[in-house]
């Protein structure tokens, strides 16, 4: 077995733990990345493409946005779209200019990986048999093999960054973890489509037949979902039958609907709402999706994370520079209560768009009357705005 030391070891390759390593690097701090998958599966995966102000924010600040200021797409506002009608609310006159920028998770974690490699700190793909071991104590470890090779990775700090299926999580003793947890009883079928975006910003649609959502990645590329069943057969809906039920959710009496083209690409995602308490076990620290599930409607889950390792970040910058543990000790604590606020949020977005299995027709109209509300109420635009956006990091 190779014996090695670091400062800090992160497992996981997703936009958090690579953010974390960066932030580290930045401060003079020495970390090993680890991830199971390979690295064309980190950079391909298609996940969420919203990014909230303070995502915008720190990946400037940390030296990794250039790409994304010139190809980001910024939006200042999004449609309600109900009734037959789109009501816009305008994010950035309700919040002193904060916005949302489009640009693919997946570029996020290319700006990232370059940023890795350039440092020339390690950062390791395809790794099996990775465990973490003694971290309740002063001196925690990571294991793993890579190339054949057995290692283990003496750390002062462990970041767990490996999503809800990781080891880290699990690694915590279940006397010392609770867990929250809610399963939606509909899913997303989504579809990524060569056909030029209809609206300049994203459109949330409420309609008889269900929930609707038009975004985009590009240009020339349409992101677009529809509620279905959560074990909906995506095999089962043709091209013509999902655009077919995207037009009849989307379109408004003034004419405007999605523009129709090939479809590139189409999968079906579950809905979970999921939070993990305390964030901490000795000297492992969970973040991301170790930690924390949204549904996708309110778009937390990426902001959620970069909120979590620029928390930490700065608590193990405080630690090395002088020893102090207060920002550690308090990094679970605050990181739950923007969690939680964040699932607030999300199950209000979700349970005001979507229709749900033995609804009453006066349900429908009592989700109506909270958009009409919604839309004509400067108090309540606001409140979505803000929460929309995203807050301040902390």
């Amino acid at each position: 077995m190779m014996k090695s030391r670091t400062q800090v070891g992160i497992v996981g390759a997703g936009p958090a733990g690579l953010m974390l390593g960066h932030l580290l690097h930045l401060a003079g701090i020495d970390s090993v990345i680890l991830e199971n998958r390979s690295r064309d599966y980190v950079v391909e995966r298609v996940r969420a493409g919203v990014l909230e102000q303070g995502t915008v924010d720190l990946m400037h600040e940390a030296g990794v946005g250039d790409r994304l200021g010139k190809e980001g797409m910024r939006h200042e506002g999004i449609y309600i779209r109900f009734a037959g009608a789109r009501h816009r609310i305008d994010m950035a006159g309700l919040t002193g200019g904060r916005a949302i920028t489009i640009y693919g998770q997946n570029e996020v974690v290319k700006d990232l990986i370059a940023a890795r490699v350039a440092s020339a700190r390690p950062l390791y793909f395809e790794v099996t048999d990775l465990s973490v071991h003694d971290l309740d104590t002063r001196a925690p470890v990571v294991r793993f093999e890579h190339g054949g090779v057995a290692h283990e990775a003496a750390c002062d700090i462990i970041a767990g960054c490996d999503g809800s299926h990781g080891v880290c999580r699990t690694a915590v003793p279940p006397s010392h973890l609770q867990t929250f947890e809610r399963e939606y009883p509909f899913a997303w079928l989504g579809i990524l489509a060569s056909a030029p975006p209809a609206s300049e910003e994203l459109v949330y649609s409420l309609s008889e037949r269900g929930f609707a959502l038009f975004s985009m990645r590009s240009p020339a590329i349409t992101r677009l979902y529809l509620q279905c069943a959560p074990d909906e057969d995506v095999d089962a809906w043709s091209d013509d039958r999902i655009w077919s039920e995207l037009v009849a959710r989307l379109r408004t009496d003034d004419g405007w609907e999605p523009n129709v083209g090939p479809i590139l690409q189409k999968g079906v995602t579950p809905m979970r709402s999921f939070v993990a308490e305390p964030m901490r076990y000795g000297r492992l620290f969970l973040a991301g999706d170790a930690a924390h599930i949204v549904p996708p409607t309110g778009a937390k889950g990426l902001i959620l994370a970069m909120a979590d390792v620029r928390r930490l970040a700065i608590a193990i910058e405080e630690f090395y520079a002088n020893g102090g543990e207060t920002r550690l000790d308090e990094y679970s604590d605050r990181g739950l209560r923007r969690t939680w606020r964040a699932q607030r949020f999300s199950w209000l977005m979700t349970s005001m768009l979507h229709r749900q299995d033995g609804e009453t027709p006066f349900d429908h109209r009592r989700q109506l009357a909270e958009l009409d509300y919604l839309v004509s109420s400067q108090a309540a635009m606001t409140s979505l705005a803000e929460n929309y956006v995203g807050t301040p990091f902390d």
